[in-house]
This record gives structure tokens, sequence and C-alpha cells, in this order.
């Protein structure tokens, strides 16, 4: 057997060996100029590629009562966003996506294909960091995880007309979260960070900007009065079948809001219920004639005048007469009465007498002073201004009416602002929401101190057992206050069986610590006077109040010596 030799040829191997060397010089030259000539703006491109300017997110500031008690904090939550043009479609991984987003794979989808140009849509937005986390932990291409803050509410519908509430950017919306929104709001800071190819930071590079929490907010709302108000005017309207209520408590001294709340309620934590007829602040926002609340007014005006002392007399007799055709009644023949009776036994004809016999500009200035007609400066959103016409164009007959409540109207908070001007001596100071420092805020004089002292002695006869408002009665203290029950307006008229019962009134009398009204709208269950239906609740209120503040009683009486008495109401 041969063999045959496979002939070498030596130029083979050389041109082997000069490929193999040519391709590491290649390589070589190539390295040299990525590395060298290329590579910052390989690095640029890199850079782009992996490198993100993202946002630190900042919280709101929190809202808190006069005494520290939060009402609105922030807290952290997690919204998932999604890449639509990365997102993986595989069938496993969009079924367990939409199980934990607590949707279908249909609507998943749809959300997804919604968007196809897009790079950034939410999926679902405020999750728990607890579900953020396990939609985290399926590792699916094109969906994220980002930071927010979510606002929560811990004392809920009892502070929600106040506080009003955030959209889903944590905005304020209404209330005082609207109003002091650039105050509350957070300045968000940035940072640059390092994504793999999935879109999830694997290192932070450096801090661009720090984030800067919005600033704290103290309310003057006392939380342990704003309860106690919450709760009486919630039994009273549901026990009186009323279509809705207010209460406003006023510091006379400060201007300062202790309480206000609203009947319905609702709830800033549950959206379900965020409707305008229920998130209305009608407190500050809904306009209704006084009634017979006005004639404390109408008194001071007739003292500022110098026409008229707390003796003179006015003969009401036969508790009926006309002005321009118009009747004026009172319900029942009072005779020849002072003034304070004229308050104490809530007199139209009365009132209107005096008002008719006083110049109407010291009328309109009188009642222009006190606050009505304007808004009271609270800063509160969308507060009614109420409604006062010029003195220039009253007839005989809106001077008359205007005395006992009708033909201007007001907001309760514009109500408990007048009569905190009387608790206070004749010092008009601006309302507030926020706690102010100092327990006598400087005002403006609008009445003198001894038309207010008269006035509030006046009052106290209204919550004697022969007074329209004896059911106000708080034991321990003088009450000073005033009984309203007001026909509603409707085309054509008045109703005959629609009303809002009123009670406005400060204690102690001689030294005012507290200003309230009550409004009760629309009572059916039977009961409409303003000494029946909103008195007692003005009563409960004050009654804890005054102990919460630790005022000294300043009447030692026993109860049922001025809670007693059939008089009208």
């Amino acid at each position: 057997m041969t063999t045959t030799k496979i002939p070498i040829y030596p130029g083979r191997r050389l041109v082997v060996l000069g490929l193999f060397l040519s391709g590491i010089a290649l390589l070589a030259v190539r390295a040299v100029e990525l590395q060298v000539f290329k590579h910052d703006f390989l690095q640029q491109k890199g850079n782009a590629r992996q490198i993100r300017v993202v946002e630190i997110p900042a919280h709101r500031g929190m809202i808190l009562d006069r005494l520290g008690e939060p009402l609105a904090i922030s807290t952290p939550v997690d919204s998932i966003w999604a890449n639509p043009t990365r997102v993986s479609h595989q069938p496993e991984d969009i079924q367990a996506l939409a199980q934990l987003l607590g949707t279908s794979e249909k609507s998943l989808l749809s959300m997804l294909d919604a968007h196809p140009g897009r790079r950034f849509v939410y999926l679902k937005r405020h999750m728990t960091p607890e579900q953020a986390q396990q939609i985290a932990a399926l590792n699916i291409h094109g969906i994220g995880v980002q930071r927010e803050y979510r606002r929560y509410y811990p004392m809920g519908e009892i502070f929600g007309h106040v506080l009003g509430f955030t959209d889903i950017d944590d905005n304020g919306q209404e209330g005082i979260e609207l109003a002091y929104n650039d105050w509350l709001t957070g300045k968000p800071g940035s940072k640059r960070v390092v994504k793999e190819g999935r879109g999830k930071v694997i290192n932070v590079v450096d801090l661009i900007k720090a984030a800067h929490p919005g600033q704290d907010l103290r309310l003057s709302i006392d939380s342990r009065i704003q309860y106690l108000a919450y709760r009486e005017l919630k039994a009273a309207v549901e026990a009186n079948d009323a279509e809705s209520g207010s209460v406003v408590v006023l510091d006379p001294r400060t201007g300062e809001v202790l309480a206000m709340v609203n009947q319905p309620f609702f709830n800033p934590n549950n959206r379900r219920q965020f409707q305008g007829r229920r998130y209305r602040n009608r407190a500050v926002k809904d306009l209704f004639e006084p009634g017979s609340t006005a004639k404390p007014f109408t008194i001071s005006a007739a003292l500022e005048s110098g026409q008229f002392k707390p003796t003179t007399l006015i003969d009401t007799s036969p508790g009926r007469y006309k002005v321009s055709g118009y009747p004026i009644k009172d319900v029942r023949n009072y005779g020849v009465i002072d003034l304070a009776t004229v308050i104490s036994k809530s007199s139209n004809v009365g009132a209107s007498k005096v008002a008719l016999k006083i110049p109407k500009e010291t009328l309109w200035d009188v009642f222009q002073k006190v606050g009505f007609g304007q808004p009271t400066g609270s800063g509160f959103p969308g507060e009614a201004a109420g409604v006062l016409r010029d003195y220039s164009l009253w007839y005989p007959l809106d001077q008359a009416t205007l005395a006992f409540g009708y033909g201007f109207s007001v907001t309760p908070l514009q109500l408990a602002e007048a009569y905190s001007v009387i608790a206070s001596d004749g010092m008009h100071r601006p309302v507030s929401f926020l706690q102010q420092t100092g327990d006598d805020i400087e005002g403006e004089r609008v009445l003198k101190p001894e038309t207010c002292q008269a006035v509030r002695k006046m009052m106290q006869k209204v919550v004697q057992p022969q007074g329209t408002g004896f059911r106000a009665v708080v034991e321990g203290y003088r009450v000073a206050g005033k009984t309203g029950t007001v026909r509603k307006a409707q085309r054509g008229g008045y109703s005959t069986d629609r009303y809002v019962s009123v009670f406005a009134g400060m204690v102690p009398a001689e030294t005012p610590r507290l200003v309230a009204v009550v409004v009760i709208n629309e009572p059916k269950a039977g009961k409409y006077y303003g000494g029946e239906v909103a008195a007692p609740v003005f009563s409960r209120i004050m009654s804890e109040a005054l102990r919460q503040l630790n005022v000294p009683p300043d009447n030692l009486l026993p109860r049922n010596s001025v809670n007693t008495g059939t008089g009208p109401v």
C-alpha cells in the first residue's frame, strides 16, 4: 500500500498568518479609535440610553387644627405606568399583570393599544407600596413603578366641607386645600439615575435638586368643638327631616372660626361622594334671608342714631299695620313695648316702626358695617357676598321689611361675623380660618360699646322663660341670642310651608367667648320655629364647648329657674 503525501505550500501558511495578524491589527486600530478618539461620543450615546433624569416627588404639607391635631396628611403611594412601545404581550405576563391591577386582560390590552405612539401611560394610580411591589416583582419589560403621594383625612366627614379635597395629582380643588394650595404644595426635586434595559433604576448617579415638602398649615378650627357641632347638627337635621343645615362657631375676640359644619356631609376620603351638591360648603356659599335674627341690628341702628334709648316705647297695637299696602303682622298684639321687648317677643311691627323712624342711611350704614352685603374676607374659595341693596334704592316697604330680616340675604358665616361685632363691643375683626396669635386681634370700631352692651342685655331676654329662644339656655351661663323663622322665597312671593329655622347667639353674655349661628333648612317633621328647631342645637353645642374651653360660669341660678315657660317660638 502506498501513501500519498500532501504537498505543503509554505506560502499558504504565510497567507493565513498574514490574515490573522491583519485582523488583530484592525481590531487594535478600532479599539484605539473607539477608546481614544470616539470615547466621548460613545459615552454620550450610552448615557442617552441608560442615564435618565427622574423627578423626586415632594409631599404636600399637613393641615393641623389649632391644637396640633392632624387633619390632612400625605401618605406614600405608587402608580403603575407602561411604555406601550416596549411592553411584553406574552399571555402569561398580561394575565399576571391584569390580575394584580384588578382589571381584565382585555381592558389592559385596550389601554396599551390605545396609545401605540406614546412612551408613558398610567395603568393605575395610587396603589399601596405593597401592591406595587408585587407588580414590580413580575419584571415585565416596559412596566414601571412611580412613587407619589395621596391625601388622607383622618377625621373624614367631620372636616370635609372646611378642608375640601385634592385631585389625583394632589392639587387642591376645594376648601382650605384650594385656598392655600401654593403654601401646601411641595417643590419636587430631581436626580440622575442609571436604568437597565427594562427601565429599572440600578444606580443613582447624582442629586440635581433636592425635594422640598410643602409647608404645614395650622387652622383656627378646634377639632373638639368641630366634632360637637357636627354631632348635634347631624342629629337635628335627621330629627327634623330637614333638607340641610349649617353651624358656625366664632371667637369674637379674634375673628377665628372655631367650628364650621354642614349637612348633608361628604367624606373627602371617598371620591364617589365628590358631587357639587355634597361638597359645597353651605356655610359660606348658601344665601338665605336672616329673618328676625336681623332685629338686633335694627335696634343697634336705632340706638346709634340717638333717636332711641333702650327704654323708648313703641306702640305695636293692634299687632298689625300696613306699609305701602303690605301687611306687617305680629303673632299677637303686644301693645306698647320697649326695645328689649321688641327683640325678646320678636315683634315685626315694633322693629319696622323703629326702622321707619330713623334715617335709612343710618340703618344701611349699620348693616353694611357689621358685614352684610360683602364677603367676610376669610379667603374661603367661592364665598358668597350676600345681597344688601344700597339705601338709595329703598322704598319705605324695603326699609320696613329689612328691619325684620327680609329683602336682603346673608350666609351663615356672615351672620356669625355680624353677631361677633355685637359680642366684641362694636369691634369688627376679619374672619379667619387660620390660628391667630394673641387673644385680642386689632379690628375696626363700627358700633359704640354702649350700643352693643345694651343690645346684648336685650338679647338675654330672648333666652328667658317668656322669650322666643328659651330652649337655647346653657346651664351656668348667661346667653344673649335671637331666634329667626324665615319663610322661603318662591316664584310670586313667599312659601307658606317651607321655612329656614335660625338661632344666633353668644355666651357668656357679658363678655362673650363664643358666637354661634345654627341654620336648619326646610324642617319637615312638624316643627319649624327657630326657637324649637335651631335653639336647642345651640344649647347643646355651647354647653360642652364652654366646658372644653374651661370658660368659668357666670350664672349659677338653678336651670329650672330659666328653662321654663311657654312663650312664642
